[in-house]
């Protein structure tokens, strides 16, 4: 199955020059999601991962999946607000000013190897600051996984030294 052809380029969006990689028709594709989820998990041996973490919101939608597969738990990391028991977090550069991510400080447990899974590695800023989560919980990145890797944006050298997989690089 070729991936790239469920995912939809959207010149000028959101704003001119950018060209926008749509998910959403490989969302709507129960084939095409399946197997996205499949591969993903496929390059994790048994034992590798005991917990999976996505990123709000897209990281929800394939982090699930993969921790479904992975016969692991999923933990969210959320906008800062979003979360109702006691959390860390962590303030990121964005483009234009900063953003916030959290994660429950229980979520968890010490030496916990995590996978990281999201729709798109871009710059690295929201996957540097969720791995910095991860890492005041006391858990150890076993894998970061994406649907999408811009590599011109060099996104993957931010999460040096971690491994970094992705299904597709633009």
């Amino acid at each position: 199955m070729h991936l790239d052809d469920y995912i939809r380029n959207i010149h000028d969006f959101p704003k001119k020059g950018i060209v926008f990689k749509d998910i959403t028709p490989l969302l709507k594709d129960p084939e095409a999601l399946a197997h996205t989820y499949r591969t993903i998990a496929s390059q994790y041996k048994e034992g590798e991962v005991d917990i999976v973490v996505g990123a709000e919101s897209r990281g929800f939608l394939f982090g699930v999946g993969v921790a479904l597969l992975l016969n692991k738990g999923f933990v969210p990391v959320r906008k800062a607000g979003k979360l109702p028991s006691a959390t860390y977090k962590v303030t990121y550069d964005l483009e234009y000013g900063q953003d916030s991510l959290e994660i429950h400080q229980d979520a968890i447990k010490p030496g916990q190897r995590v996978l990281l899974v999201d729709d798109l590695l871009a710059t690295g800023g929201t996957a540097k600051a969720a791995i910095e989560l991860v890492k005041k919980c006391g858990g150890i990145i076993a894998g970061c996984a994406f649907v999408i890797e811009l590599s011109f944006l060099e996104g993957r050298e931010q999460l040096s030294p971690y491994p970094v997989h992705s299904l597709l690089r633009y």
